[in-house]
């Protein structure tokens, strides 16, 4: 075999095996950067696809606050005195006459009445006075309508009002506290942050801890960090409240040319783009492409149409926001754009590293190409 013969043979073998490799195609971590952005809906795909800048960061990262609305904020606090339906009562009654007292015996001027409980319409019962509203009234308030009522059939009567411990005032707390319980609202205990002193604190980290509040059919909540950092967040209390301090269950996914591809929750209230990228070892300098950074997501209605200035937008829409970092100003986006529940964190692989790995798979069957020549310049 004339060694032109022999060329051409392993230029044939290498070619067949070249179209092969591509035909089979080679193992990768996912789409490439022009996959992902030919399923734009531009490009009649499913997807919005966003370049984030300052302006898309901005609108963005509002929906991820927390916080309490008007309503639980401006509730004002509750009367520390102020008598509610369960409360108990204690009633001490002085007459002024000794020889036949209207509620005692004979000789006896002085009358109490104990654990006088304020029924669930917010009444009690006095005898000789009726069946008296209490609830929503102050003792004092209370003391005086009594007196009206008895001093038509008494002369001069003193009346004394004891409330107790609030028990018909309660709040319930619950979750990762010291202490689980229903708990009165008294004095020391008005507010938000007062009450979850006195069921003993939170009993996971602040940074990861959520504070929910249910007041009927409204909802609320905090982060315990961000309760400790700033007085206005610390909220009025009112009977019947629901407090769960919870840990935080946000997740998000980390996928493509990283440093690890795992699910990751979260560990603090915010997380950037870049701080979830080191957070799974940053970009692989072997694989990653810096211009190739996805994070995908399902976005509300509202800010959907914010970000792209559309109004013909309707639920939740399939969103992919593009990091690049090689611009000038590519790590302070990415700095700055804030990762949420759910997302996934992609990075692509960068377009060399496909050839590459071609090249790996051809020159390691090169002994299959050399064999070939081999037998066939055997049988001449």
């Amino acid at each position: 075999m004339t060694r032109s013969t022999r060329r051409a043979i392993q230029f044939l073998a290498l070619s067949s095996l070249v179209l092969s490799v591509t035909a089979c195609g080679l193992p990768r971590s996912g789409p490439n950067r022009s996959e992902i952005i030919s399923g734009s809906v531009l490009k009649e795909g499913d997807a919005l696809i966003v370049p984030v800048d300052s302006r898309v960061t901005r609108i963005a990262n509002t929906d991820s606050l927390q916080g309490f609305s008007s309503d639980f904020r401006n509730a004002g606090l509750v009367g520390s005195d102020m008598i509610s339906p369960g409360d108990v009562l204690g009633l001490t009654i002085y007459e002024n006459v000794r020889d036949d007292p209207l509620l005692g015996n004979t000789g006896q001027r002085v009358s109490q009445l104990q654990q006088l409980i304020v029924d669930g319409q917010g009444y009690i019962f006095v005898p000789y006075a009726g069946r008296i509203k209490a609830a929503g009234q102050t003792p004092e308030g209370l003391r005086q309508l009594i007196t009206r009522k008895l001093e038509t059939q008494t002369p001069d009567p003193q009346v004394n009002v004891a409330r107790k411990a609030g028990d018909g005032a309660t709040v319930t707390v619950s979750g990762a506290v010291g202490g689980q319980g229903v708990f009165p609202i008294e004095l020391p205990t008005r507010t938000l942050a007062a009450m979850l002193a006195k069921a003993g604190g939170v009993a996971i980290e602040p940074a990861t801890a959520i504070v929910r509040v249910t007041r009927g059919a409204k909802q609320g909540s905090v982060w315990m960090q961000d309760l400790y950092d700033n007085p206005d967040l610390d909220i009025p209390l009112r009977s019947g409240d629901v407090i769960v301090v919870e840990r935080d269950r946000r997740s998000y996914t980390a996928l493509g040319a990283t440093g690890a591809q795992q699910f990751v929750q979260f560990e603090t209230p915010t997380l950037t783009a870049i701080e979830a990228l080191a957070t799974v070892g940053g970009l692989s300098s072997a694989l990653a492409d810096p211009k190739g950074i996805f994070i995908f997501r399902n976005e509300k209605e509202g800010v959907a149409r914010q970000v792209l200035g559309r109004t013909d937008l309707y639920g939740d829409q399939r969103m992919i926001y593009i990091l690049d970092l090689t611009q000038p100003v590519g790590i302070f986006e990415a700095r700055e754009f804030q990762i949420r529940d759910g997302d996934t964190v992609y990075v692509t692989e960068a377009p060399f590293v496909q050839w590459q790995k071609t090249i790996n798979a051809i020159t390691g069957t090169a002994n299959s190409v050399n064999t070939l020549a081999d037998a066939a310049n055997g049988t001449n």
